[in-house]
């Protein structure tokens, strides 16, 4: 394999002895803080784009107004770029489902992604299988539900909370941020991240058998708290995947209340109506990308680049999840616009689709572009990025970033974290890795790739994947700083006389998955 020297081989002190533009920061200031538009934005996609799983319409609505957007701000290349098949769209038309008896009562519920709808309103008397097993599976195999309303019984956390829902780091937690030491690609321990498998199969396996049964509707309540509930991963989106039939996630109280109703000997009636569409003429689907154009003749060839995830879940609107990091990156390009820089490097956003179902669109994109992450063969764009930086957790302003165990870029981070010890509190640099969103595309194929630490809010109590994730979630203050703070990084990188320092490319992954 031919040797590639990154720059952090190459005097190091250089890259970070580099002065930064502080005209410059104050113009990126002003702008964001006098002048921000992450109102309008995250208005627009939320509001008025609506839940925007990918090959949606509601994700075409958003990715066409953002490559509109992005032209008038006068952004080059502005486009939506396919990568590739991803397979159906789908969104509800209609859903309703409520109980009957022994009383009336609305229920808080949606359809599962990518099922099929009821053909009319349906009733019936509801059976309750708990199912926590392989088991339990096999008792519900021989024909005794079909054509009945089944309720999975969950296992959800329903007692009182005594933590605040929405929550900002302590200078405690970042400071044991800064001190920890990297690790797996993943938020979660190699165990966790095997039962979260193992429980994603089991519950398809339960999916499986309730369609086998012919049964007229399944419900499944979902974990959560007063009304809130997690949405899931519903049925196949791919092209040749067979319908699966109907399906209503619920909030768990009301999925309770029928479990213990029937379970104390009281028949409970439901009725509902759901309607969906799918949308199969076009199985690809493609990524929003838009440039700055460098303005230096000999670095213009080389690249920043910011992103996040256009996609949503289908419950609620997606704002903090991820309609925010849009926003601050529209805003963050259009701040660099609007204040009359000039970058040396060119800045390219990319908004990305398919992340909800396994980074799709930028694990696409990174292949096409720079290099194949299993076999490691570069392409010629690979020597040319500089480092993308994401955001994607939620509405909460930026306390750092994280290093994704590339110690290279430290000092100038801190260096760069430091004009803006008034709007971020402790500004901390963390070795630690952070997963599950589209920095980890980049990281893959060793090119820097970074996430920025973010004050949780409401993310991990309310928002995430939730049917609560709204406009009236998003906190703007947060997308204001936000917005400053990623467009001075960008437009910090793009000054460097040198490339952002590189970790080791990982070595090529045989057919096993080891490396050799």
């Amino acid at each position: 394999m031919k040797k590639i020297f990154y720059s952090l081989l190459f005097c190091p002190g250089l890259l970070f002895a580099q002065e930064v533009d502080q005209a410059a920061i104050a113009k990126i200031r002003k702008e964001g803080m006098e002048n921000s538009k992450v109102k309008e934005i995250a208005h627009q996609l939320t509001d008025v784009s609506g839940p925007r799983l990918t090959n949606s319409p509601g994700f075409q609505r958003a990715a066409e107004w953002s490559v509109s957007e992005l032209k008038k701000w006068g952004l080059q290349n502005s486009r939506i770029e396919d990568w590739g098949e991803f397979g159906k769209g789908w969104q509800v038309e209609k859903s309703y489902l409520a109980m009957t008896k022994p009383y009336y009562m609305p229920f808080i519920a949606i359809p599962k992604a990518w099922t099929s709808g009821t053909k009319g309103p349906i009733t019936g008397e509801v059976v309750v299988v708990n199912i926590q097993n392989e088991e339990d599976l096999k008792k519900y195999a021989d024909g005794k539900l079909t054509g009945k309303i089944v309720l999975v019984k969950g296992n959800a956390d329903t007692d009182p909370s005594f933590k605040p829902d929405a929550v900002r780091y302590t200078t405690e937690d970042l400071d044991k941020m800064t001190n920890s030491q990297p690790f797996g690609q993943s938020n979660f321990t190699p165990e966790q991240a095997e039962r979260m498998r193992t429980m994603r199969s089991f519950r398809s396996r339960v999916d499986s058998t309730m369609k086998a049964q012919n049964i007229s509707l399944e419900l499944a309540g979902r974990s959560g708290k007063h009304g809130t509930f997690f949405t899931s991963n519903g049925a196949s989106y791919k092209g040749d995947a067979p319908l699966a039939g109907p399906a209503f996630e619920m909030a768990p109280e009301h999925a309770g209340l029928v479990a213990r109703l029937i379970e104390s000997g009281i028949p409970v009636t439901l009725e509902a109506e759901s309607k969906t569409s799918f949308f199969d003429k076009k199985l690809t689907t493609g990524n929003v990308i838009a440039e700055i154009p460098g303005a230096d003749p000999k670095l213009k060839d080389e690249v920043v680049m910011l992103g996040g995830h256009l996609d949503s879940w289908h419950s609620a609107t997606g704002a903090t999840d991820n309609a925010a990091g849009c926003t601050v990156m529209l805003e963050a390009v259009r701040i660099l616009q609007a204040s009359g820089l000039k970058p040396k490097r060119t800045i390219r956003i990319a908004l990305w689709s398919g992340e909800e179902q396994g980074l799709h669109g930028s694990r696409a994109y990174v292949k096409n572009t720079f290099g194949d992450p299993q076999s490691i063969k570069l392409l010629p764009a690979h020597e040319k990025l500089s480092a993308y930086y994401n955001i994607d957790n939620g509405t909460g302003r930026i306390r750092g970033i994280y290093l994704q165990g590339n110690e290279g870029p430290r000092a100038i981070f801190e260096k760069w974290l430091a004009p803006f010890s008034d709007i971020i509190d402790h500004p901390t640099v963390t070795s630690r890795n952070t997963g599950g969103t589209d920095h980890q595309s980049f990281d893959a194929l060793g090119l820097p790739g970074f996430q920025f630490i973010q004050d949780g809010i409401e993310y991990g109590s309310r928002t995430h994947h939730t049917n609560m994730d709204t406009y009236e979630r998003l906190v703007m203050d947060d997308l204001k700083q936000m917005a400053v703070v990623v467009a001075a990084f960008v437009y910090n990188t793009a000054q460097l006389d040198q490339k952002i320092p590189r970790k080791d490319l990982p070595k090529a992954k045989t057919a096993a998955g080891v490396g050799r």
